[in-house]
């Protein structure tokens, strides 16, 4: 979730926490000195698929390297802190589908993949779900997300969980993107003094890095998309019901989803289709019956851009003129590809919609967040956002020595969903977001997509202040629950920009086909190489 300020223009963002010195690595680290030698550097899950049906790899050998480059990146080297917990059974999982494989059944794409999720994403074995909070730590789901589920019945190797902004961001208005009580600071593997964004730091981080073929964050308000960006990925952040999210920590039944982070929009698109579906426990997965489709793969069209008309935001997103660079070169790459831009086409200030929103969430978030903890079982040590406020005034030192709780103590004084209060504000943040905000422009002007930038160059990890976000353009579409993918369009000093495509509910399809375009048009994704500053 992005800590909003009520301005509404920037991305999303995590707490602050122990930055491991800039010059930790190892001497003669080949990782941090930039010569990064590692054998699945930048794999696609397309590439793996294809070694392993040839019999070059199997996902035990995929596996264990992957395991080993968490440990000489994550753990030590560039000390990245992305990856929160790795799986014990990881190495079991791959050699079972190995074993299938050989036998003949291949499951579809995702057979034999590692992929990293984000640790508020339930699995019920041996790996605890915290959202960073050591007021979960040894918390044992007792069922696996919907979405896990999915991701075991498509052959994917549950690799580990990553860190996070703790509680997704909604702890603190003072926070710094990507530390965890449990996890400590995640780093950006770009520059390491810099921010990784939020809250889905650690699967941001961990995609660029190259500890996972995929990852897997959640977003509210733009915390898919801005790590994405910042990490030089690959985010969509599907329409609200496309993923399930019964099982997922909760911030809002309203805005939240999770979503894919790769290093490419076909591997986003391999990731996205085999994890959508209609499940009993989320009501909103019902819309979904017959919008989405199996194989996303289907739309990866090289000329997705020919013909499609494309709205440019202009106004509002708080960016700095180098930012405006990037972002016109992206523009005119998008019309030397076909498209027909229209520009400007601007959305209303969303600071009126900020504030809406800021306070919906702390409604839904205190109803959602006792709904998770009761269904840990009678046993769980804290059943309300009470008994979590009650735990860090006891765990001070530990899980608050940067920032407080604000937002926490914000939900707490809130009433039910029933309130005529709640109501209101979700009427106002569907009117600013929907009927008065995206739909009329779609409208108007015909619009297969909205672009705009995704998020501004990362900022200094800040743990006196916390963060400074840089601009962007991700709010209305995560008000609205519509879709929006954003892909890496360049680079400021070294630092990703990502450019952001919105479309109408459901787009899913037609944006890929977009965001394929323009990546294959630009190729502007660059590996990071572990620099310590900019300086």
């Amino acid at each position: 979730m992005k800590r909003r300020e009520f301005l509404g223009v920037t991305a999303a963002s995590g707490l602050a926490g122990r930055v491991p010195a800039a010059t930790g690595s190892l001497p003669n680290d080949p990782i941090s000195n930039g010569q990064d030698g590692f054998e699945l550097n930048e794999i696609t899950a397309a590439e793996l698929g294809e070694a392993f049906a040839a019999g070059r790899w199997t996902s035990r050998q995929v596996t264990e390297l992957y395991l080993s480059r968490i440990e000489a990146v994550d753990r030590r080297g560039p000390t990245l802190r992305s990856v929160i917990e790795t799986n014990p059974e990881a190495i079991a999982i791959a050699e079972s589908l190995d074993a299938e494989r050989k036998a003949g059944r291949v499951r579809g794409p995702l057979h034999g993949i590692p992929v990293l999720i984000k640790d508020n994403i339930d699995t019920a074995d041996r790996m605890q779900t915290t959202a960073g909070s050591l007021a979960l730590e040894g918390s044992i789901a007792p069922r696996d997300a919907f979405i896990v589920e999915r991701l075991r019945s498509a052959g994917a190797v549950l690799l580990g969980k990553t860190n996070l902004s703790e509680w997704a961001n909604f702890r603190s208005s003072s926070s710094s993107s990507g530390w965890s009580g449990r996890g400590g600071q995640t780093r950006n593997p770009y520059v390491l003094d810099r921010s990784p964004c939020g809250s889905s730091s650690g699967s941001g981080t961990a995609g660029a890095a190259n500890l996972a073929t995929l990852t897997i964050g959640t977003e509210t308000d733009g915390s898919i998309v801005c790590p994405s960006s910042i990490a030089g990925l690959v985010g969509i952040k599907p329409t609200v019901g496309l993923w399930s999210r019964s099982g997922i920590i909760p911030i809002s039944h309203t805005q939240d989803t999770a979503g894919p982070m790769c290093r490419s929009v076909a591997d986003a698109a391999a990731l996205l289709g085999p994890l959508t579906g209609v499940d009993s426990r989320d009501p909103a997965t019902a819309a979904s019956q017959g919008r989405h489709r199996g194989d996303y793969r289907v739309h990866l069209e090289i000329d997705g851009l020919r013909g499609a008309r494309i709205g440019v935001i202009r106004k509002h997103m708080g960016v700095s003129a180098k930012t405006e660079r990037v972002y016109d070169d992206a523009v005119r790459a998008m019309r030397a590809a076909g498209a027909i831009v229209v520009d400007p086409v601007d959305l209303p200030d969303p600071g009126p919609m900020g504030e809406a929103e800021w306070n919906l969430l702390a409604y839904e978030f205190k109803a959602g967040i006792a709904a998770y903890l009761a269904s840990l079982g009678p046993t769980a040590p804290h059943r309300t956002l009470a008994d979590l406020i009650a735990f860090n005034i006891a765990n001070e030192a530990r899980e608050m020595p940067y920032f407080r709780q604000e937002t926490f103590e914000l939900a707490e004084r809130k009433g039910p969903l029933a309130s005529p209060g709640y109501r209101r504000l979700l009427a106002t943040c569907r009117r600013l977001s929907r009927t008065q905000g995206l739909d009329p422009k779609f409208a108007t002007h015909r619009l297969d997509a909205l672009v705009g930038v995704t998020a501004g160059p990362s900022w200094p990890i800040d743990l006196a202040n916390g963060d400074r976000f840089t601009g962007g353009s991700s709010s209305y579409p995560a008000v609205a629950g519509y879709p929006s993918i954003t892909v890496p369009a360049g680079e400021v000093h070294g630092l990703p920009i990502g450019l952001l495509f919105m479309g109408r509910p459901w787009s899913e399809g037609r944006l890929i086909e977009l965001a394929y375009s323009f990546e294959q048009a630009t190729k502007a994704r660059q590996a990071p190489r572990f620099r310590p500053s900019l300086g």
